[in-house]
């Protein structure tokens, strides 16, 4: 089992920045790919980033790129979201996943371990 907690939710306004952070614990991280969904109102729950359990493979999806940065630290067995440039159509509940394969898929249902989730909120 994996147990996910994330933070650094909160309200920024346009154009400002966030830092979100996902607290790994229950099985060796450096052996988990990690990823950040995201889900608006309404909506389906949605890919944000990913990275590979050394750190040195990351992916985005179109919407964030080049706005937002995923990083981890598998010394402290934490992933980060640093996001940049946020826009009102960023606001969701953010989640923290896990998974075992090498390579992070960008599919949620590949994911077998979730946090709780942690709200953003852009205001225009």
């Amino acid at each position: 089992q994996v147990q996910l907690v994330e933070s650094g939710g909160g309200l920024v306004q346009a154009g400002g920045s966030l830092r979100l952070s996902c607290a790994a614990s229950g099985r060796t991280f450096s052996r988990l790919a990690m990823g950040w969904f995201r889900q608006a109102p309404g909506k389906e729950r949605e890919f944000v980033a990913a990275i590979n359990w050394t750190g040195g493979r990351t992916y985005y999806a179109d919407s964030v790129k080049g706005r937002f940065t995923i990083s981890r630290d598998n010394a402290k067995n934490t992933v980060n979201l640093q996001m940049n440039r946020l826009k009102p159509e960023d606001t969701a509940v953010y989640y923290c996943a896990a998974e075992t394969s090498a390579i992070p898929a960008t599919m949620a249902t590949t994911y077998d371990y979730w946090g709780q989730g942690t709200q953003v909120t852009v205001s225009s």
